[in-house]
């Protein structure tokens, strides 16, 4: 099962509406269970180095089913994931990347943002996950 584009564009239009309220412009990418990319928004004026990272970030919460920021701590010098985000062509190790679950909990997809302090990256990015609860 994976995200579908429909699913895709609805998590992308509640991510660009929670990113306007806080007043921020935004990269919002959605992968499908395969780590593809189903859906991409780029706001108007958001960072052009931005978009890679914001894919990026989606690639990585799929590839290793957990939030990007659980795995940048795991990723930190002595950890054991040290070094990681050489691997794959690159990887984001910092918040902003949200696997995303159906109902029955399976992983079907991920989302990733960039655009601002990765506090408000992963804020974002947990809008637009919410459309599938």
């Amino acid at each position: 099962m994976n995200v579908s584009l429909e699913q895709a564009q609805k998590a992308i239009q509640t991510a660009v509406a929670k990113s306007s309220e806080l007043g921020l412009k935004m990269n919002i990418a959605v992968v499908d269970a395969g780590a593809n990319l189903v859906g991409f928004a780029r706001m108007d004026g958001a960072w052009l180095g931005s978009v890679d990272i914001a894919i990026k970030k989606a690639k990585t919460a799929r590839f290793f089913d957990m939030n990007t920021g659980e795995i940048g701590q795991l990723s930190q010098p002595g950890g054991a994931l040290y070094n990681i985000e050489h691997s794959n062509n690159g990887l984001i190790t910092f918040p902003g990347g949200i696997p995303i679950k159906n109902s029955e909990g399976l992983i079907i997809g991920a989302i990733g943002v960039s655009g601002s302090t990765v506090e408000n990256d992963h804020t974002v990015a947990q809008a637009g996950v919410a459309t599938f609860s």
